[in-house]
């Protein structure tokens, strides 16, 4: 019976998956968009030698590449599993999201090293084709954030995604402002300012993502699920009077485990018990919780056993 049981639950589980919407076709159009925005920028960089967009079209192709491992992590999440993978590679959505982060920052040196060398000897740029180019970043990052919008709450690479590609769009904002400002001032320390600013865009919008991802990749608690809640939302059932030895990890960047010991009173049918269960794990869901495994203990004369 309590094999049925577990089957059933496990079947009701899988149906509160996080669904997402058109991903997959998102992070395609996504790609193809940035890789020729890089492709225009890295020629036009090179031609009026600006490293103001040399460096933003290196950031942009880094999240090419992040929007590329993304999609991968999308597809084998949703992997089948094995006998010798028994989550599938649901975990690989949590790894990819570490290494880009990861990436993202070392970028972040280069830059700014190439940055500062070129205070000491800034050149004449053509402040205008400056502005051009990065006006047409702001439409394709703009266009590509906008597909992630619906879903960057209901995954950590979909939101990865969504803030690499609005921190993009902020960032040829300001190169427009500073291409339009070279143009009318001739003031051409600005381009190398500007690409210490990209700099300080991919921190601030890397370091949440690093720290998510690296919480998710050593097993910690994930930040939609607050264990007291856990608690509090348990002991409201009638019937169970504790609940303790709670783990609670990711499966994915969308699916959240827990394993946990229930204590019940004495005279718990086994009917009972499963009933028990099955109304903790529903209640879990709620809490962000999709997958749990439960162990029943027996409460006699205040001892558990």
């Amino acid at each position: 019976m309590g094999e049925h049981h577990h089957e059933h639950a496990h079947d009701h589980h899988h149906g509160a998956v996080v669904k997402l919407s058109n991903v997959g076709t998102a992070f395609i159009t996504g790609i193809v968009l940035n890789l020729v925005y890089v492709i225009v920028q890295v020629i036009i960089g090179f031609k009026i030698n600006s490293l103001a967009l040399l460096s933003d079209a290196g950031h942009n192709f880094l999240d090419v590449g992040a929007l590329a491992l993304s999609l991968l992590a999308y597809k084998l999440h949703q992997s089948k599993p094995t006998s010798k993978y028994t989550y599938g590679y649901k975990k690989s959505s949590i790894l990819i999201s570490l290494f880009n982060a990861i990436v993202l920052l070392i970028s972040i040196g280069a830059i700014g090293y190439e940055a500062i060398l070129r205070f000491n000897n800034p050149q004449p740029l053509p402040g205008l084709t400056i502005a051009i180019v990065s006006a047409i970043g702001i439409v394709i990052n703009g266009v590509s954030a906008f597909m992630f919008f619906r879903d960057k709450e209901k995954d950590l690479n979909v939101k990865s995604a969504f803030l690499h590609l609005a921190a993009d769009a902020l960032v040829s904002f300001g190169l427009v402002a500073g291409g339009i400002i070279m143009h009318y001032t001739h003031i051409y320390w600005i381009d190398p300012v500007l690409s210490l600013i990209v700099c300080t865009v991919i921190i601030a919008s890397t370091w949440n993502l690093l720290k998510g991802s690296l919480r998710l990749s050593l097993d910690g608690v994930p930040e939609n699920v607050d264990i007291e809640k856990v608690k509090e939302a348990a002991l409201k059932i009638e019937g169970l009077t504790g609940i303790h030895h709670i783990h609670v990890w990711a499966i994915s960047t969308t699916q959240n485990a827990l394993t946990a010991h229930i204590i019940v009173e004495e005279h718990t049918s086994l009917e009972q018990a499963q009933k028990i269960k099955g109304i903790l794990k529903h209640e879990l869901e709620h809490q962000n919780i999709q997958h749990a495994t439960l162990e029943i203990e027996i409460k006699i004369n205040n001892h558990k056993c």
